[in-house]
Parts: C-alpha cells; sequence; structure tokens
C-alpha cells in the first residue's frame, strides 16, 4: 500500500516539560519513520469543520482559554518555539488537573484536527495516511476539553468524511476508552465505533452495555479487557468482534484512533503489547477491508512507542497476514466476547 504520513513543527507550540504528552513523545516518533515515507505539512481545521462535532460555544471559549495568563513557565526552563511571553516568560495554564494548554494551544489543536482531515482525504483517494499530531483528541468531548485532548481529531475527520461518504468506521486500541468520540457519534447509524481499552482505568466509561442509542443504537462496540491483557486477548477480540462487524458495516473509511499506551513498557497503564502486535492489529485491520486506512495519533509515552509507530508503517507496506499468537486470553476476555457476541449478534 501506498503510505504517508502528515506532521510538522507547529506541534512543538503545545508543550509542557515534564508532562507525559509533550513534544519529546511525537519528536521521537519522528525519528523512526521509513526514510522515504512521503511527509506532508500540516493544515489548520476550519471552524465550520470542527463545529461538525464541537459546540461553537465550546470552541470560541477554548480559544480565549488559551490565551488568558493562567500560570507561568520560566523561558530558561522550557523549551518553546513560539507564543505570547510577559516578562520572558510563558503563560500557561491547565483546565484540568491533566489537560495542560498555553497561548498556541488553540491553534495547534486546529492543526492536530485539520491534518486528521487531510489525512482522510488522502485515504479516500487510496493513499494509507498518518496524522502524527498532537495534542491526541478521543478524549475531547463536543464540549468539553479532557485527558490530554483539546479537539477531537478523530471525530472531526469522521465527520468531515461524511460530507463525501455514506460510512466510517472508527477503530480505537488506545488502552484509554474514547469517551468524545464515542459520544460524539452515539446517535449515528453512519460512524461503528470500536473501542479495545483497558476496564477500571480513566476515563471509567467504555461498558459493553454501552451499545449506541436511537438511530445509532448497535453502532459503538466496546470491549474492556483486564489489566495486563495481552496479543491472547487482543486478537480474538478484533477477529471475532471487530472485524466481523467492520465486513458487516461496509464502511467507505476506515479510521484507526492509534494510541500505543498499551505497550507494555507505558508508564501510565498496565496492558502487555509490544510493538510486533501493534503490527499484528494494524494487519487484521488492513486486511478487514479493500480501503486505504486513515491513523490518527493518541496516546503511547513508553519508549518502545517510536517502534511500535514504524512497525505500522511496515506492516502497511507488506501483504503478510496476521499471525495467531500464542497462549490463551483471560477468562474474563473470553466473557467479554461471548457478551459482545450476543449484544451485537455476531457468530
Amino acid at each position: 500500500m501506498k503510505c504517508s504520513a502528515i506532521t510538522g513543527d507547529i506541534f512543538g507550540n503545545h508543550d509542557c516539560k515534564g508532562h507525559k504528552e509533550c513534544h519529546d513523545r511525537l519528536v521521537s516518533i519522528l525519528t523512526r519513520l521509513p526514510e522515504n515515507l512521503k511527509t506532508y505539512t500540516p493544515t489548520p481545521a476550519s471552524f465550520e469543520d470542527l463545529q461538525r462535532v464541537h459546540v461553537p460555544g465550546y470552541l470560541t471559549w477554548l480559544e480565549k482559554q488559551c490565551v488568558k495568563h493562567v500560570d507561568f513557565c520560566m523561558l530558561d526552563e522550557y523549551v518553546y518555539t513560539g507564543g505570547y511571553l510577559e516578562n520572558n516568560q510563558i503563560v500557561q495554564g491547565f483546565l484540568d488537573p491533566n489537560t495542560y494548554i498555553n497561548p498556541c494551544s488553540y491553534e495547534v489543536a486546529t492543526y492536530a484536527a485539520g491534518s486528521a482531515i487531510d489525512a482522510v482525504n488522502r485515504s479516500v483517494d487510496g493513499e494509507c495516511c498518518f496524522a502524527l499530531v498532537r495534542p491526541p483528541g478521543h478524549h475531547a468531548e463536543a464540549d468539553r476539553a479532557m485527558g490530554f485532548c483539546l479537539l477531537n481529531n478523530a471525530a472531526v475527520a469522521a465527520a468531515h468524511a461524511l460530507t463525501h461518504v455514506d460510512r466510517v468506521a472508527i477503530i480505537d486500541w488506545d488502552a484509554h476508552h474514547g469517551n468524545g468520540t464515542q459520544n460524539i457519534f452515539y446517535d449515528s447509524n453512519k460512524v461503528l465505533y470500536c473501542s479495545v481499552h483497558q476496564k477500571d482505568t480513566f476515563p471509567h466509561t467504555g461498558f459493553i452495555e454501552d451499545t449506541g442509542r436511537h438511530e445509532g443504537e448497535g453502532f459503538t462496540i466496546n470491549a474492556p479487557l483486564v489489566r495486563n491483557s495481552g496479543m491472547a486477548d487482543y486478537f480474538p477480540v478484533f477477529t471475532e468482534i471487530f472485524i466481523p462487524a467492520l465486513e458487516r458495516f461496509k464502511p467507505d473509511l476506515v479510521i484507526v484512533s492509534a494510541g500505543q499506551d498499551v505497550l507494555s513498557d507505558d508508564p501510565l497503564e498496565c496492558m502487555n503489547l509490544v510493538p510486533s502486535d501493534i503490527g499484528t492489529l494494524t494487519a487484521l485491520v488492513r486486511d478487514a477491508t479493500e480501503r486505504s486506512l486513515t491513523f490518527v495519533l493518541e496516546g503511547g509515552y513508553g519508549l518502545s512507542h517510536p517502534e511500535s509507530i514504524r512497525t505500522i508503517f511496515d506492516t502497511l507496506g507488506k501483504s503478510t497476514p496476521a499471525e495467531k499468537p500464542t497462549g490463551s486470553p483471560h477468562k474474563t476476555t473470553t466473557e467479554t466476547i461471548t457478551l459482545l457476541k450476543k449484544l451485537h449478534c455476531l457468530s
């Protein structure tokens, strides 16, 4: 498959020294990209693009919050490439205990969402494209920033795609449930949202029983897994639940909310995947559709994160099928799969 990425220096303008979701995580990824990979410059999403999923009043409020004088970080302690300075200091603050902002954050977030849109457009044209952007997005609600996320990049991209295509599927393998993405499309039968995530962790959503509402009933599939789940657990979730659901839904576009905090060395969560497992998940989704895939970067904070991103590109460049892992899934995983089959009428 022809592959490309979208990324740029603009994302360094949203940064906070010492924070897990800092610009260094993206810089480290860029060092492991394939040498001949085509890379495009990011472009911002328009207000019209954003308000397809976000409340206009929230967008106005968020932009204003980003330019307020909330707190101060000394310039000589902080690497920064742009933004508002006052008395040689960078104005910075937090919207909640996890989610920081500075005067450039709103602008940077529009570039993250716009890059996701561009990645979708390239995928529709037959090119697998990875929006290597930050801040991440899948926790952002229609009217609320949350969990490092300001704007919901994958949701904005999906809503844009729906102006051109009929059906979009979103596969979210981040360790945390994408509460924002789920809620934005919870009433829609145009978006199939499938999330596999660690159970009983932030944001404490994504229950098996959450299947959609009204016209969206049955178009949300949540597979919460217990701590320390490995590939023996993820593989059957994909092969017995997500892939059959994709094949039944027949999407015109597949977006992967690619969060690699499922890796065993991630400092935030407790799952047991390794970079090659991310390649296996990629192969499973690749082989489930004839469409070119869109990837949007979500979480991932461990040392092996860059290697897992490289594995995604390497997998897309091959046609080797995914290999079934050794070992057995947790009993709770088997129970979850059984219940999901019943809830979603998957044989």
